[in-house]
């Protein structure tokens, strides 16, 4: 029978803060503790009417005016991990095993790495992960939160009460943890937290897994999954893979507005898989990169500003819905490459902002916290614990999704502390300097334990800026990255074709100044979403002339794209010649294709890729000068220019030659460096790309006459704004 309280019941300013929510410990008040040859139990069970422990049977006594319950008797009489059943007010009835009967689940070692910035693999002990200590199933629920006076797990099982399942500080780690049995897969929670100024909030899990719709942010507790990869031998001949001297074309992709279903609705992943599968190969790329698919709550923020770090966004499925589109795309032989932003994260209150009522994630100096250009927060790079968060989040990517590689967003502003700032707006590093050292740190660090872990991944920055050696190992004292978006070509080029044709004589070191620096770093040549956006306008429309002029200037663009030295990238809808401004919120312009001179120049990209893949000199040596050389850059009365693309074996030979002039040039002698025979591979004027059809019929012979001091040369006649592409055959014997 129950006692009541006695002189062994808990000192009452324990038992005041278990009432107001505010114990970092609430075990040494909850649960069962010995104390000589007597036992106690207290529960604290919000809206209970009566409490019982049925392994008893024993029923708890309520503390007069307080939902918390407690029974004394001997120590044998209640097992180490025993059940309470309760009824509420309303006659609802419950039965669980009191989650305050257990120990702590978490080794200590997990925690010290964590606090030392070691924890690469964070993901695996924070976050609720479904776990059955002592043969009794449930979920451990673990948080980083400091700062916090009091921390719970909240969730339908507690109609959200902050009062009913309140977690354990362990020491000064920072972590907070609690094992809650009979919870499981599919069961809706978040974090409850109390700051030192008593302001409480609840906040997502960090860690979650998966997340409900926007615009609800709850997340998933997530079992392991039961998906059954199916992409062995990509995955084994990827670890094997030279990728430098093989070909990269790759078509990047916002999947909430590629294609939507007849209503407008999103398509789901395994939809969109199969035909981007179908597209993709068709098209001829090698690779798709998917901008942002970490969960976010903005549409328009195209998944640049995350809030889940480690889920796949539910507005297409499941994460294992996401594991199959991967899987898909491999056994399709399409790599699947992410866009992941360490560079900020949103100021949403539900989120990571202020997370423990301090600036925990980001910077506390807005000098340094705040990027003004996005109204975003920077991640505090020099802590050890976000530091884990960050590269546990590229890794568990990396493992648990298979993807190829991840193109890292912004990294010019990580790497620079007054990055669109003005005097007066950012704080030097301790050397007086500009440079945010402990981002750079962050950056080697990921790319050497990504690479270590994943042999034969990409790792891309998009970094617009002179830094050094950004796409260099760091043992020699780079980035670490294995390429870097040439963002100089880009906007020279861009801005050199939207000149007047009569003008841009005056403007060919447009042309030719990127191959001053075009071999300092592995370079992916971008036309990415960020040129067709926010007034730019598209590709095509940027193009000046008319119709005729604007389609032909867009065939040479790609032209010169595919032939130049580094990889390729190229945005959805481009690749037909979108005439709009891209526009998230609804699926690209489909119907254009139906159109012959779209039709042409998506014929053209694809012909293009062909070609790229199929000829090593276009492909062997992107980032090495051995590849490439000039025939002419000297042209520029004409605004002609003219090169060559080798391979490492001096056998394959290509010739690029482009006229950005709407005038045809008829007998324009080319000088070039073997004899033979000259195929015109590609043709950008030709009748099946929307052109007028003059050229070079098959190609041209070679003729023992010297031209632009080569032995060699070639007549041929070069379109109006078009390219022709040559491929040597030497003579026969």
């Amino acid at each position: 029978m129950p006692t009541g309280t006695s002189d062994r019941a808990q000192p009452s300013d324990a038992i005041a803060r278990i009432l107001e929510a505010r114990y970092q410990d609430p075990f040494q008040v909850l649960g069962r503790h010995l104390a000589g040859d007597r036992c106690l139990v207290w529960a604290f069970l919000p809206g209970a009417e009566t409490v019982r422990i049925p392994e008893a049977p024993v029923e708890l006594t309520r503390l007069p005016g307080t939902d918390l319950f407690v029974w004394e008797g001997s120590p044998g009489a209640v097992p180490a991990r025993y059940r309470l059943n309760w009824e509420d007010r309303a006659g609802n009835r419950y039965s669980r095993y009191d989650p305050y009967c257990f120990p702590p689940q978490l080794p200590d070692l997990e925690l010290r790495l964590f606090s030392a910035g070691r924890h690469w693999h964070a993901h695996r002990f924070l976050g609720a992960h479904l776990c059955t200590p002592d043969g009794i199933p449930g979920v451990r629920f673990a948080v980083w939160a400091p700062n916090g006076e009091r921390v719970s797990v909240v969730g339908d099982f507690n109609h959200w009460d902050g009062r009913a399942h309140p977690m354990r500080l362990r020491g000064d780690s920072g972590v907070w943890e609690l094992f809650i049995p009979g919870l499981g897969a599919g069961d809706l929670y978040k974090f409850e937290l109390r700051d030192r100024q008593g302001s409480i909030q609840i906040k997502i899990d960090p860690y979650a897994r998966s997340f409900q719709q926007r615009p609800r942010t709850a997340a998933y507790i997530c079992g392991a999954s039961r998906f059954r990869w199916q992409d062995q031998a990509w995955m084994q001949a990827r670890a094997r893979s030279d990728w430098q001297h093989l070909p990269l074309s790759i078509y990047e992709v916002h999947l909430g507005s590629w294609r939507r279903g007849p209503k407008g609705q999103f398509l789901t992943y395994r939809a969109l898989a199969e035909q981007l599968a179908d597209y993709a190969l068709a098209l001829g790329v090698t690779h798709i990169e998917l901008l942002p698919m970490t969960e976010h709550p903005l549409d328009a923020s195209w998944g640049y500003q995350a809030t889940g770090y480690f889920a796949p966004t539910s507005r297409f499925g499941t994460p294992d819905d996401f594991r199959w589109f991967v899987d898909h795309l491999h056994r399709r032989g399409i790599g699947v490459i992410l866009d992941w932003v360490p560079a900020h994260f949103p100021r949403d209150t539900f989120a990571l902002a202020r997370y423990d009522g301090s600036a925990l994630y980001e910077y506390e100096d807005p000098r340094r916290g705040e990027h003004q250009d996005w109204g975003t927060l920077i991640f505090d790079y020099g802590r050890n614990q976000i530091r884990n968060f960050l590269i546990s989040s590229a890794l568990y990517w990396l493992d648990e999704f298979h993807l190829d590689g991840l193109r890292v967003d912004a990294v010019a502003s990580m790497l620079y502390l007054d990055y669109s700032r003005q005097p007066g707006e950012w704080l030097p590093n301790r050397h007086g300097g500009n440079e945010n050292l402990e981002a750079v740190e962050l950056l080697r660090r990921l790319n050497v334990v990504t690479h270590e872990r994943h042999p034969g991944i990409l790792m891309i920055a998009e970094e617009s800026t002179a830094w050094p050696a950004v796409s260099r190992p760091t043992h020699l004292g780079g980035l670490g990255f294995g390429m870097k978006w040439n963002l100089g070509w880009m906007h020279d080029t861009l801005a050199y074709l939207a000149q007047d044709p009569i003008y841009r004589h005056r403007h060919q070191e447009r042309l030719t100044f990127g191959l001053h620096y075009a071999f300092s770093e592995n370079f992916i040549l971008p036309f990415s979403h960020d040129e067709v956006v926010h007034g730019k306008g598209s590709l095509l429309d940027r193009m000046p002339g008319d119709a005729r002029q604007k389609f032909a200037s867009l065939r040479l663009l790609y032209s010169l794209m595919f032939t130049y030295p580094g990889k390729k990238l190229l945005f959805m809808g481009c690749e037909f010649g979108q005439t709009k401004e891209w526009d998230a919120a609804g699926a690209l312009d489909w119907q254009l294709t139906e159109h012959p001179r779209h039709q042409g120049i998506r014929r053209l990209v694809a012909d293009l890729n062909r070609l790229y893949r199929s000829h090593q000199a276009l492909h062997d040596l992107d980032f090495c000068a051995a590849g490439f050389e000039w025939i002419d850059c000297h042209d520029s009365a004409q605004s002609v220019i003219s090169y060559l693309r080798k391979d490492r074996g001096g056998k394959q030979l290509l010739a690029a030659v482009f006229n950005f002039t709407p005038l045809p040039r008829r007998d324009y002698r080319l000088g070039v460096p073997r004899p033979g025979f000259y195929r015109e591979a590609i043709n950008s004027d030709a009748e099946i790309y929307g052109g007028s059809n003059l050229g070079n019929r098959d190609g041209v012979a070679s003729q023992p006459l010297n031209c632009m001091g080569w032995p060699h040369s070639i007549p041929l006649v070069l379109p109006p704004l078009g390219a022709v592409i040559l491929i040597h055959e030497p003579l026969s014997d």
